[in-house]
């Protein structure tokens, strides 16, 4: 079960909200009642309340608003408890002074916003010995690793336990919690409106990683990168997932460069089956698999991991042929049959670069490769035995074909461009790896002279399905992957579930209407 966390400063706003999300789905709601500076009624916001909830009022120690005396606040949740409300939340240190009183569960909980302490099990004993219904212990995460103590303990407790990570690290322990025993998660009412670092939208946990269907025959999947946070590869294999009616999850997971090959070993505990993998761990994970294919390995980096039946890791690249693929897109367009002899201006000398020169050079391309910085421009064409270009001088090269492989122009520096328009030639294959925006500056500008203009959400799509079938045997559909990118990037997209904003929102922006036309 989510719980979703509510806090609004007016009663109108929070009754309101409670409202909507009970329209929304939700089968439990966290009250969280220090967010209502004065004149607090318990009477107004339990009266005919939609769905069971959890009273709590929390400290600023503990990450709360309670503004008032400790004692005024203690009053607060003993009257909650006396009004009937279905769970009550109490920090340890005051749980032996507010007794147990008619059929009001009490969560007994630990929170610390700074790390995941050494002594978890000895916290969590001492919760056990509070006269706990439930035991609640969150703790921030400041390594993955953090994940696997607190599902651990989730696991091994004998009373029934809600135990996850805060933080960006926290993420796959807050979506996996519930497999390992866990009686709910928290989520926020609003992706605007986190209450906790880390914390993720309703929305989100209930349509995107669909918790509620997670169980102990779940399948997970990842992403791993260093950030992750911008990654939609979540959002195109939980959609292609929940498609397929297939019991399976695809988690962000936020893992450091030195501790790449720890936190691999650790998450086996989590029994993951594959991984996706971006910057900047292409080349780790190469070194990291027991088994990789000759292309991947003259590519020199994995974006894909895979366990084997035997339990071994597989490494693969599916950067490059999804490159390829797109390129012929537009060569189909201009009539051309394959790369065979023409002349491919490369912009750019990263990962994706290598991959798709070397795909481009097994073609019969003929590649040139054009960088800001000279050595390592220099360096990849050393590497691929092509021509090399200074990047001033990358407007001199008639080529066929010209690939983007640079950030130039990517959201939200969208009014960029790594090649001058007037440099551009008619009937040129013109392919930009970014896809967000997916049509760029660069693309516009191409098509403006003719070309022939492919963007980068297809080479995306093309190596997702790749991946999707290496992790499950199955072919995803790229007319819906395509659809689903488009409308994750999009900027007018929809919130997920809602369409609109939600109640308390529409009264908020009334009252401020209303101010803002009696102040002029």
């Amino acid at each position: 079960m989510i719980c979703v966390t509510l806090g609004r400063k007016r009663h109108k706003m929070m009754l309101a909200e409670h409202q909507n999300l009970a329209k929304r789905g939700a089968e439990l709601v966290e009250l969280r009642v220090d967010w209502i500076p004065r004149g607090l009624r318990l009477d107004r916001l339990l009266k005919d309340r939609p769905t069971p909830v959890i009273l709590t009022c929390r400290r600023p120690d503990d990450g709360g608003r309670f503004g008032d005396s400790e004692e005024k606040r203690q009053t607060i949740l003993r009257e909650a408890i006396i009004a009937g409300v279905e769970y009550v939340d109490l920090e340890s240190d005051i749980a032996g002074s507010i007794p147990r009183y008619g059929k009001t569960k009490r969560i007994i909980s630990h929170h610390d916003f700074d790390k995941t302490p050494d002594d978890l099990e000895e916290i969590h004993a001492k919760l056990c010995e509070c006269d706990p219904d439930i035991v609640k212990i969150v703790t921030m995460a400041n390594s993955p690793i953090d994940n696997i103590r607190m599902l651990e303990l989730v696991q091994n407790s004998k009373v029934p336990t809600i135990g996850f990570c805060m933080g960006e690290y926290g993420v796959v322990s807050r979506i996996l919690c519930g497999k390992y025993g866990s009686p709910f998660t928290y989520a926020t009412f609003s992706k605007e409106r986190v209450m906790a670092p880390g914390q993720l939208s309703f929305e989100e946990m209930s349509k995107l990683y669909r918790y509620d269907q997670i169980n102990k025959e779940t399948a997970v999947f990842g992403v791993l990168g260093d950030p992750i946070g911008h990654s939609w590869s979540p959002i195109l294999h939980n959609v292609a997932f929940a498609k397929m009616k297939m019991n399976a999850v695809y988690l962000p997971m936020r893992v450091g460069v030195e501790e790449f090959q720890e936190t691999l070993e650790a998450y086996e505990f989590l029994g993951v089956r594959g991984y996706s993998v971006t910057i900047p761990h292409k080349r780790a994970a190469l070194d990291f698999a027991a088994k990789t294919d000759e292309m991947t390995k003259e590519i020199g980096a994995a974006n894909t991991l895979v366990k084997s039946t035997s339990g071994n890791w597989h490494a693969k690249n599916t950067d490059y042929q999804a490159a390829l693929d797109s390129i012929k897109i537009g060569l189909a367009a201009k009539g051309e049959a394959s790369l065979n002899g023409l002349r491919v201006l490369m912009l750019g000398a990263g990962g994706v670069a290598q991959a798709i020169g070397l795909g481009v050079a097994q073609e019969g391309g003929i590649v040139t490769v054009a960088n800001r910085s000279k050595a390592r421009g220099t360096e990849l064409a050393e590497e691929l035995n092509c021509q090399h270009v200074t990047w001033g001088n990358r407007g001199s090269i008639g080529a066929d074909v010209l690939v983007n492989c640079t950030p130039v122009g990517m959201s939200p520096n969208m009014n960029e461009s790594p090649f001058e328009q007037h440099w551009l030639r008619d009937e040129m294959v013109v392919f930009d790896t970014i896809y967000n925006p997916e049509n760029t500056l660069f693309l516009k500008q191409a098509k403006e002279h003719l070309c022939h203009t492919v963007s980068g959400i297809e080479m995306f799509i093309r190596q997702a399905a790749a991946q999707f079938k290496l992790f499950t045997g199955k072919d995803a559909s790229l007319d819906d992957l395509r659809t689903t990118l488009r409308r994750a990037i999009s900027p007018v997209r929809i919130k997920v579930g809602t369409g609109h904003s939600t109640p308390s929102e529409q009264v908020e922006k009334s009252q401020e209407q209303r101010k803002k036309t009696t102040e002029e």
